[in-house]
């Protein structure tokens, strides 16, 4: 158990980065897409049409994927914080209750993203998606709304992995500490 624990931490660990580079250069690309606007809007006197759509899309996915880093790191609101310094069984009960009181939100936010009514993938958040497209870029609005259960699924496994790290080590803060 223990040996899987460090597992899912490692994941935790390395998907977490994955999210933090993709993050920044979400970050970048909307950076660059704003400053291409006002260069070619103010200079060149010749705007182009995709800047704001990219520049809004970039800021969801820098924004999902920036939340997912940000709850591994622990810099999320923490209601009782002196909570996560409690260990042993007191620790290990809070702690579930911590993850079963996220995965209540969290869990939903997924299932709704794949799913719609009766199970239905094309009714779902991302398949009402797949055949939109933005005014002024021509690709499936799904690439965009994807960030969404991506963001959450990466938090989901953050739970999980922390909560596994918590109950198979009794001395161990949480990650949020």
């Amino acid at each position: 158990m223990r040996r899987l624990a460090r597992g899912l931490d490692r994941l935790s660990s390395v998907l977490n980065s994955v999210a933090l580079w993709g993050a920044a250069l979400a970050v970048l690309v909307m950076v660059f897409a704003a400053g291409w606007q006002v260069v070619a809007r103010y200079i060149l006197n010749d705007p182009p049409v995709w800047t704001e759509e990219l520049a809004r899309r970039a800021m969801v996915w820098a924004g999902m994927l920036g939340a997912s880093a940000a709850f591994r790191a622990g810099v999320n609101p923490v209601l009782f914080p002196q909570a996560l310094e409690l260990r042993g069984s007191a620790g290990k009960a809070l702690a579930l209750l911590r993850a079963g009181g996220a995965m209540i939100f969290v869990l939903p936010v997924i299932w709704f993203s794949l799913f719609g009514p009766n199970m239905n993938l094309a009714r779902g958040f991302i398949g009402r998606s797949l055949d939109r497209t933005a005014e002024m870029i021509p690709v499936s609005m799904a690439w965009f709304t994807s960030a969404v259960p991506v963001g959450f699924a990466l938090i989901a496994l953050h739970i999980v992995a922390d909560l596994a790290m918590r109950l198979t080590d009794p001395n161990r803060k949480t990650e949020t500490a």
